[in-house]
């Protein structure tokens, strides 16, 4: 059996959970942020268009970059291939819009096929705070394993449906709350931005922090959050301490004076 989990910090709790040695063998990481960017050629290498965006996101500041062009395109193959595969798969998910639309990626793949398709919960949907797999203590995720659900045919269904949705609308920003998809443009944090920016000074991180922290349906990264100012300040909507190329942490932000 797989198992696909969104990210790093979430493959070392579930390796924590499987074991060494399955995880060694049975254990992807996706690192594709999907609640973010165009979806439109995500599932055909060479994902030109996915590519460029990540490549027009990545912070200057960290070097090397990735090479999104091959990352993406390995992703799309080894997908495509599940589905003539004998392993079932378990998809680990949480309240993260990534990992909701993974589970549905990882459906639409399968679609036709009689490869079993696995969940593992582990969000939080009825009480604050909202958890994805990171944010689970490694050793809360055994007996959440324990409590792994197929999918039947017509969850699996409504998943395929729900990606091609996403791919569809296209839009810049994509949440899951109440247990649905909704999109968005660049301002649900954009706006945020602004708003908790003054007239005085103050440190870039602590802003993006105060517009995580009241972010509802995704949960937007540094790296995006940081990418999104300095779109802001080249739009002279807001001004930034240093150049550009500058990291985050050594940014500071206030409102552009008139």
């Amino acid at each position: 059996m797989w198992h696909l989990v969104c990210g790093d910090a979430a493959a070392e709790g579930v390796g924590f959970a499987l074991g060494e040695s399955v995880a060694r063998t049975a254990l992807r990481v996706m690192r594709d942020d999907l609640a973010v960017g165009p979806l439109q050629d995500i599932d055909s290498p060479p994902c030109s268009t996915r590519s460029a965006y990540w490549q027009s996101v990545w912070p200057h500041a960290v070097q090397p970059a990735p090479d999104f062009t091959a990352e993406l395109s390995a992703d799309a193959r080894w997908l495509a291939e599940l589905a003539t595969g004998e392993r079932a798969v378990t998809v680990w998910h949480g309240d993260s819009c990534s990992e909701q639309l993974l589970l549905a990626r990882v459906a639409h793949a399968l679609a036709g096929s009689a490869i079993e398709l696995w969940e593992v919960a582990c969000g939080n949907p009825q009480l604050p705070p909202r958890r994805a797999v990171s944010l689970r203590r490694p050793e809360e995720l055994p007996a959440l394993y324990q409590q792994r659900q197929q999918l039947d045919a017509a969850r699996r269904s409504l998943l395929v449906e729900q990606w091609q949705q996403a791919k569809q609308h296209n839009t810049a920003i994509r949440i899951w709350h109440a247990g649905r998809f909704k999109y968005h443009e660049h301002d649900l944090v954009d706006n945020p931005l602004l708003q908790h920016c003054t007239e005085d000074w103050r440190p870039l991180a602590r802003v993006m922090a105060e517009v995580m922290a009241q972010c509802k349906g995704f949960f937007p990264t540094d790296s995006f959050l940081h990418w999104r100012a300095c779109e802001l300040a080249r739009a002279k909507q807001l001004q930034l301490s240093q150049p550009l190329t500058a990291a985050y942490a050594d940014q500071q932000v206030r409102q552009l004076k008139a």
